[in-house]
């Protein structure tokens, strides 16, 4: 038995991964251990995990492997810092001693939080990892790779090909020219966090024009038909200062950058639909390159900005490859399970056996054009991403009957599966925590907030009442994967179980808009029905789908199916059980405590399920004193 830990450390989103035989046993990101959201501690808490998922100790590791080179990222940093002193002096101080105390000495550190581990230590260039994480576990014989973010050690977006259990990178673009960098400059001038609000610009787009994107591309890069660039670096400030953008930036677009938690303005939803018109259109160029020089009829994704599932759906629909697979968990987290897949495989040699786990055949119907159909091809290797702990009953009963929680226990999932679709029907707010958690930044049923899309109130609801976050961020659609091409605009059975994929709602579930209706505009559009799905269905008419199948998701798949039994619909509102600033619950008790805070009307732990209004315990938590718990993202 050969047993790889892989480890992401010390930037943001820490994270671990175990391999065992070439199989993951688990992974798991620190910050829903710690509550930390985009923890970039070593990841301890979720080290411990991995390894008692296995029932292995530190000793028994025969390799540990970490995402990135630090050398080389160091040697980056000093270069830049000495290209830009004297005015990157005050940036050089801040980021001196976080190098000098752990980052230039990972070794010393990795074993002091690994005691009982002797063995070599085996560090993977940063894009390597995420070239592996979208390739090995991909359901793919052979593809192309496209990784794509910030910054690694000097690459921001890299071209690879993966063959058997080999993989060759062979195009590289460098850093400062970087798509994820010019993506989250704008993420900071319109007022959100770097590296944790690039989604929230991706939710704002629609409610703008992209009336700054020729200025981009006039002022801002150089593009090229392979989608490479080169930006003009006077207008940014990432290089040499503690803020993304210059006084130049302010000026070509009309003043200082939004402060954040300030009202938005139509300028910067026009500069949220502007850069990612832009976006797409550098990922389109690239896919089509990649596409020209490899020869592949597929592609994996990874890398953040493989997270832009707006741009992704684009890359299906418009671009050249037949199949498209991208790593669930695209970002830095994602490296730990890359740089173990590695090791087993580029590093020791080992086989893949695409489309087999644990050895044994699987079937299921990944997105594969033929003739305009999906044609079954087999499962990946990624477990639907469900590699976290789970939670027992044993525990789960005890802690609430600690609680003096009045609770109902359903003794099979039929049972329980009736009850909480009734309940959902009935436009409850559900807190559904079941299985193993999720790997990745996405909720797909492990650890979701559930309610019913066709509700014109439930989207305005759970973003006001329930999860505290800002009025013009969009709910994902989970639905049945045989029912997918009837609500949405895909093929038959198009498969997309990590809510990666953005695609529009079909025109004949949409509400016709009457001629005489006045435009709205801004955040007016809020107010417009758009579909018989209203809960899910964005602005611009598009969704971004989980597809959930009973080989995948099991009790999730359960509930679809009696919500669809009991109303016709087979579509549920999804969102991360969790509030803004808030990991995503890992456990019960993370769950129970979110669901006494908030104004959910339900819980579902397992197979216990309870309701608020009978709880004797209801204001034990304070909805402001648990908010105050979390920074706000």
């Amino acid at each position: 038995m050969t047993s790889i830990l892989g480890l992401s450390a010390f930037y943001h989103d820490s994270a671990a991964c175990l391999v065992v035989d070439g199989e993951i046993v688990a992974a798991a990101q620190e910050e829903r251990f710690s509550r930390k959201k985009h923890d970039e501690r070593f990841p301890k808490l979720a080290v411990e995990y991995c390894l008692s998922a296995a029932g292995i100790t530190p000793s028994q590791l025969d390799y540990v492997a970490f995402y990135d080179k630090p050398l080389l990222k160091f040697d980056r940093l000093l270069e830049t810092y000495l290209g830009y002193a004297p005015s990157g002096f005050g940036s050089f101080v801040k980021a001196m001693p976080v190098w000098l105390k752990d980052k230039l000495y990972l070794p010393r550190a990795m074993r002091r939080e690994l005691p009982g581990y002797e063995k070599r230590f085996v560090f993977t260039e940063h894009h390597e990892s995420h070239a592996a994480s979208a390739f090995y576990p991909s359901p793919f014989e052979h593809a192309a790779v496209l990784t794509v973010d910030g910054v690694g050690e000097w690459a921001t977006a890299s071209i690879g090909i993966g063959e058997g259990n080999q993989l060759r990178l062979t195009h590289e673009m460098h850093f400062p020219h970087s798509p994820g960098l010019l993506y989250s400059a704008f993420t900071f001038f319109c007022g959100f966090k770097v590296n944790s609000g690039e989604y929230k610009l991706m939710g704002l787009a629609p409610y703008g024009e992209p009336k700054y994107a020729d200025l981009i591309r006039e002022k801002l890069i150089d593009l090229k038909e392979d989608g490479s660039f080169r930006m003009d670096l006077s207008y940014f400030n990432y290089c040499q200062g503690l803020t993304m953008t210059s006084k130049k930036f302010d000026q070509l677009f009309g003043g200082p950058p939004r402060q954040p938690e300030s009202p938005l303005t139509q300028r910067e939803m026009d500069l949220a639909a502007s850069i990612q018109v832009v976006t797409e259109e550098i990922l389109l160029r690239m896919s089509r390159h990649v596409h020209a020089i490899t020869g592949e009829k597929s592609l994996c994704l990874a890398g953040g900005v493989a997270l832009n599932c707006v741009a992704n759906g684009r890359i299906l629909r418009e671009g050249p490859f037949e199949d498209l697979w991208i790593q669930p968990a695209a970002g830095d987290a994602g490296g730990a399970l890359g740089a173990a897949l590695f090791v087993w495989h580029q590093l020791l040699g080992r086989p893949r056996l695409v489309g087999h786990v644990s050895n044994v055949p699987v079937k299921d119907s990944a997105m594969h054009r033929q003739n305009g159909h999906v044609e079954n091809v087999p499962h990946d290797l990624q477990h639907g991403s469900l590699l976290g702990p789970r939670c027992d009953e044993v525990d789960i009963k005890q802690f609430l009957d600690a609680k003096g929680a009045k609770y109902r226990h359903f003794d099979n999932d039929d049972e329980l599966c009736q009850h909480v679709a009734n309940l959902i029907a009935n436009e409850h707010v559900v807190g559904w925590v079941q299985g193993r958690m999720e790997f990745g930044p996405r909720a797909l049923g492990s650890r979701s907030i559930l309610g019913d899309a066709r509700s014109p109130q439930m989207q305005s609801a759970m973003n006001v009442r329930i999860k505290f976050r800002e009025s013009f961020r969009p709910f994902a659609p989970s639905v049945l994967e045989e029912r997918v091409d009837e609500y949405f605009e895909t093929r038959p059975h198009e498969s997309s179980p990590y809510m990666l994929l953005v695609a529009n709602v079909r025109e004949s579930k949409r509400t016709q808009r009457p001629a005489d209706a006045p435009k709205l505009t801004g955040i007016d559009k809020l107010k417009e029905l758009r579909s018989c799905i209203p809960a899910v269905t964005h602005v611009d008419n598009s969704a971004r789908i989980q597809t959930v199948d009973a080989e995948r998701h099991g009790r999730y798949y359960k509930l679809l199916k009696a919500f669809e039994a009991q109303t016709g619909s087979p579509v549920l509102i999804n969102t991360s059980f969790n509030v803004r600033g808030e990991p995503i619950v890992m456990n019960h008790e993370h769950a129970y405590r979110c669901f006494l805070a908030t104004n959910m009307d339900t819980l579902v732990l397992e197979r216990f399920v309870l309701l608020k209004k009978d709880q004797p315990n209801a204001t034990e938590q304070t909805l402001e004193k648990y908010l105050k718990e979390f920074t706000l993202d």
